[in-house]
C-alpha cells in the first residue's frame, strides 16, 4: 500500500501534555465507585464491558466514514462502540464511528466530510472529531474553541484552518475522494502538536451515557414488544439500504450494507451490534443543494430500540450539545440496553422502520 501525505497547512499550538497526565483526576470512575477493581479495571461507558482505566479516561475519536458501495470496507469501523448513521444531501447516508480504543490502528477511514448535526451528536461524547472539510453550514460550530478537530483540508469546506492536515495519508489502492486515512500514530502527534487534550476534559465530558441492564434485557417484560430479528433500514437509507440481522447464538445483531456483510477493512469481520436505535427526528432541507438539518437538540422525539430479537417504541431527548441523549420506553422509563456495542441510526421523521 503506498501513502501520499495530505500537505495542507497545519495549524500550530502549544504543546499536549503527556498522554496519561491528571489520568486517575479526568477518569470518570476512579472516585466513589464500587464497580471500580483492585487492576484498576473499569465498565465502559460507551459499551459496559470492563476496561482498562487508562482507556476510560482517554477521550475518544469521532470518525467519519462514508456508506459509499466503492468506499467499502472502512479501516478500523470494527472498534467503534457507538456507530451513527445519518442521511446526507443526495439521499446518501454518512456514518460517525465513535471509537475509544484507537490506539495501535494504523490505518483509519477512509475519512469523509462533516455536517453541523454530526458535530451536535459527537460532542456528548467530547471526542477528537477526525473528518476531512465539510460544509459552510457548519462554519460558526467548527470554528469554536471547545471543539478539537482535525482536518484533512479546511475544515467547513469554502473556508476556515486545516489542523492536524498534514498527518492525513492517501493511498493508490483507491481513488479520491476515497482513499484518505489517518494513523493513531498520526492523531497522537497532531494532538500534542495543537494541544489537545488526550484525557476527557472534565469541564465537557458527561459520563451518565446509557443505562446498561444488570444482567440481559430479552425485553419480555414488555407486553407490546415488537419482533426484532431482521431490521430493515432500506426506507431510512435508500441508497445502502441498510440492515441488521439477529443471531440468537451470539446474541447479536450483524450489519448489512447494499446487500452484503458491512466488514473492518482491518479485520474482514462483520459489524455485530448487541443495541440497534433507531431515532426518529424533525429535519429540514436547507437549500436547492439539498444539504439537511437535523434536530438533535429535542425533548420530543420517538423511535424504536433492539436488542435480543425483539424491539419496543421509545421516546428521546437531548437537552444541549454535551449533554448525553437519553431513551426511554412509553412508561417513561430510561431503557436499559444490554452489554456490547450500539449503532444508532438517526432517521429523518416520517421515514418508517420495518421489523419482523
Amino acid at each position: 500500500m503506498k501513502r501520499k501525505t495530505i500537505t495542507k497547512k497545519r495549524s500550530v499550538c502549544v504543546l499536549a501534555a503527556g498522554f496519561f497526565a491528571c489520568a486517575a483526576l479526568l477518569n470518570p470512575f476512579a472516585a466513589g465507585s464500587e464497580k471500580v477493581l483492585a487492576d484498576e479495571q473499569v465498565p465502559s461507558i460507551y459499551t459496559n464491558e470492563m476496561v482498562p482505566a487508562a482507556q476510560a479516561s482517554q477521550r475518544p475519536i469521532a470518525v467519519m466514514m462514508p456508506t459509499d458501495k466503492k468506499a467499502q470496507p472502512s479501516y478500523g469501523i470494527g472498534n467503534a462502540k457507538i456507530l451513527y448513521e445519518i442521511m446526507e444531501e443526495g439521499e446518501m447516508s454518512r456514518q460517525m464511528a465513535i471509537i475509544d480504543n484507537w490506539q495501535g490502528l494504523d490505518r483509519i477511514g477512509n475519512i469523509r466530510s462533516c455536517r453541523d448535526y454530526y458535530i451536535s451528536l459527537a460532542t456528548e461524547w467530547d471526542p477528537i472529531l477526525v473528518h476531512v472539510g465539510g460544509v459552510y453550514y457548519m462554519k460558526d460550530r467548527i470554528s469554536a474553541p471547545d471543539i478539537n478537530n482535525l482536518s484533512g483540508t479546511r475544515e467547513y469546506g469554502t473556508g476556515g484552518e486545516a489542523p492536524g492536515s498534514g498527518y492525513f495519508f492517501r493511498v493508490s489502492d483507491r481513488k479520491a475522494p476515497h482513499n484518505a486515512y489517518i494513523s493513531s500514530e498520526g492523531i497522537t502527534n497532531a494532538c500534542s502538536e495543537l494541544g489537545y487534550s488526550l484525557s476527557v476534559r472534565p469541564e465537557y465530558y458527561n459520563a451518565s451515557h446509557f443505562l446498561f441492564a444488570e444482567g440481559v434485557n430479552s425485553l419480555e417484560q414488555y407486553a407490546a414488544a415488537v419482533p426484532g430479528n431482521t431490521i430493515d433500514l432500506s426506507n431510512i437509507f435508500t441508497y445502502t439500504k441498510s440492515s441488521f440481522t439477529y443471531n440468537p447464538e451470539t446474541g447479536l445483531y450483524a450489519k448489512n450494507l447494499h446487500g452484503g456483510p458491512q466488514t473492518d477493512g482491518l479485520t474482514g469481520q462483520q459489524l455485530t451490534f448487541a443495541n440497534v436505535i433507531i431515532q426518529n427526528t424533525k429535519w429540514s432541507k436547507r437549500d436547492a443543494k439539498g444539504y439537511l438539518a437535523f434536530q438533535t437538540i429535542d425533548s420530543t422525539g420517538d423511535g424504536y430500540y433492539f436488542t435480543r430479537g425483539r424491539g419496543i417504541h421509545i421516546t428521546w431527548k437531548k437537552t444541549s450539545d454535551y449533554s448525553p441523549t437519553k431513551y426511554y420506553d412509553d412508561n417513561g422509563n430510561e431503557i436499559q440496553l444490554n452489554t456490547g456495542k450500539t449503532y444508532i441510526g438517526v432517521a429523518q421523521e416520517g421515514r418508517a422502520v420495518s421489523y419482523s
